[in-house]
């Protein structure tokens, strides 16, 4: 079993819940501020300082549209920080779980994705994460890569607090024609506790099962919520992004051992009660 673990991005939605549910062990949480993974040397120091039974990467540049205008700085986050770590964990025979993304697929299937099926990202930010992904794989045998998707916590910069927080305007529209897996972040911080003592490395897909458009996610949130406002469905053709949004791109898992989470709706309702408190 991992006792002592480093965990990057402790600041992170997911990083404070992976606080939460690894506060059996002996944990060593560090914020961007106190660990920049793009470094090198600061990473080598840290696992050097700490030596750590386990090395859990919960940073990551997420910054989906941002990523077309400044790829560089996502490059810098989702693959020379993942790389950095695979380096410093390699050479002492150390374990490294690195969290990814469905932005590494293409979007365009017609059924939910699974840990072999072929990468094809069309964004900055997923061939990022992807050449993070391929950056861990190389270097250090000992990994975990976790696909996650459509993350939401009761704190923080995320859909589901954005979305809530609109409903005072009576009415809200919200894309109706992209698939994906909600999960909530404290559901997924669980998946991964039970993940890190396998040693079973590899890839794989954890996230709430089921699937949801951005407008069912919407609606399910307000009916829990008994928020009181209209929740209207339209097309991705309404909302130009700068960065291509994927069409479905949900995810389901055949690895062993399989990790599996609640259904979404049940993300949904967790994190309503969070929010009332």
């Amino acid at each position: 079993m991992a006792r002592r673990i480093l965990l990057a991005g402790a600041g992170g939605q997911l990083g404070r819940s992976l606080r939460e549910v690894l506060a059996d062990r002996e944990l060593h949480p560090r914020t961007r501020d106190e660990l920049d993974i793009a470094s090198l040397d600061a990473v080598r120091d840290a696992v050097a300082q700490i030596e750590p039974d386990l090395v859990v990467n919960a940073a990551a540049y997420n910054a989906v549209d941002a990523a077309e205008e400044d790829p560089e700085a996502a490059y810098s986050g989702n693959a020379l920080g993942p790389r950095n770590l695979a380096v410093a964990t390699a050479g002492r025979a150390i374990p490294l779980l690195h969290v990814s993304t469905d932005y590494v697929f293409d979007g365009r299937g017609a059924r939910p994705y699974h840990e072999y099926d072929r990468p094809a990202p069309r964004t900055a930010y997923g061939k990022s994460k992807l050449a993070g992904e391929d950056a861990v794989r190389s270097i250090n045998p000992r990994h975990y890569i976790v696909r996650t998707a459509w993350l939401y916590h009761p704190d923080g910069k995320n859909f589901a607090n954005t979305i809530v927080g609109l409903a005072d305007r009576g009415e809200v529209r919200v894309v109706s024609d992209q698939y994906g897996s909600p999960t909530y972040v404290p559901h997924l911080a669980t998946g991964i506790a039970q993940l890190v003592d396998s040693e079973a490395y590899g890839t794989y897909h954890i996230v709430n099962a089921g699937e949801a458009s951005w407008f069912d996610f919407a609606s399910a949130l307000y009916a829990e919520l008994d928020l009181d406002a209209a929740v209207l469905p339209v097309s991705t053709a309404e909302f130009p992004r700068p960065a291509e949004r994927p069409r479905y791109s949900v995810l389901t898992s055949i690895q062993q051992p399989r990790v599996e989470l609640p259904h979404w709706k049940d993300g949904v309702r967790a994190f309503a009660a969070a929010k009332r408190g």
